[in-house]
């Protein structure tokens, strides 16, 4: 776990930060851990407000500070409320954890629906653009303001391919890799770094959304160091790529898989 004493977000302090997906898992972990060092967190939901308020009653029960709102990642407009609400915090924008995602679930691509297809694509992709358009217009120093960071959560599976599981969802998160890359070249002279983090097989209710609640544990034989990884693992990497501690460091994708 990652020590609040020894680590300091890049960027204005205290801030914002913006956490897409932030009821659950992989973002709820990370949620907790920013606003444990001190700033204000937005996460949006799309439909699971109750998890959503249980993460917040725990934030606020450790003195964090923590703000809610019902956003669709998958549609321009949602996005649009979520930085507005944004907006109206009043802090400065510190930081994007763009780790809103959905799989489609398991299929073979003869299989897919165009609709299953269009849905992941305007979340996992669509939906990650246009919040990291967003957060650059509010961070980027050649429009005025302090810089920030920006994490992208991408996955392991778009360098193995996922073949006869789900295609689909890997190629959106090849797009997030390229995203990557591309942005933090365009806007490391303007105080921002963008990296990412490539998730292998962790233990979130993810799978079971997907229809295969026993994936962990059926995979983890086939994982290098023997085990799924847990959301804390890979949200204390998202905070080092966020820290003053990486400064140097953009257009990086760090796998978090075990070795697989």
């Amino acid at each position: 776990m990652v020590e609040s004493a020894n680590l300091k977000l890049d960027g204005p302090s205290p801030g914002l930060v913006v956490v897409t997906g932030g009821s659950r898992g992989i973002g709820a972990a990370v949620a907790s851990r920013i606003a444990q060092l001190g700033h204000h967190v937005l996460i949006n939901y799309a439909e699971s407000r109750e998890a959503a308020e249980q993460l917040t009653r725990r934030i606020h029960a450790a003195d964090g500070s923590v703000s809610l709102c019902k956003a669709d990642i998958g549609s321009e407009e949602g996005v649009m409320r979520l930085f507005a609400a944004a907006d109206a915090i009043g802090a400065p924008l510190a930081g994007l954890v763009n780790n809103a995602g959905v799989s489609g679930g398991f299929s073979r691509l003869e299989d897919l629906s165009g609709s299953v297809l269009h849905h992941v694509l305007a979340v996992n992709v669509v939906g990650a653009m246009l919040c990291a358009r967003e957060a650059v217009r509010r961070m980027s120093t050649k429009r005025g303001k302090l810089g920030g960071t920006i994490v992208n959560v991408s996955s392991i599976a778009a360098k193995l391919g996922s073949a006869g599981e789900w295609i689909h969802y890997a190629a959106s998160k090849g797009a997030i890799d390229t995203l990557t890359i591309g942005l933090a070249r365009e806007v490391a002279a303007e105080g921002i770094r963008v990296n990412a983090v490539a998730p292998g097989l962790i233990d979130t209710d993810f799978h079971a959304a997907a229809g295969a609640p026993d994936r962990p544990a059926r995979m983890a034989a086939d994982i290098p160091m023997a085990r799924a990884g847990t959301p804390e693992e890979v949200a204390d990497a998202i905070l080092w790529l966020m820290s003053e501690q990486a400064s140097y460091v953009t257009g990086a994708i760090v796998p978090v898989g075990g070795g697989r």
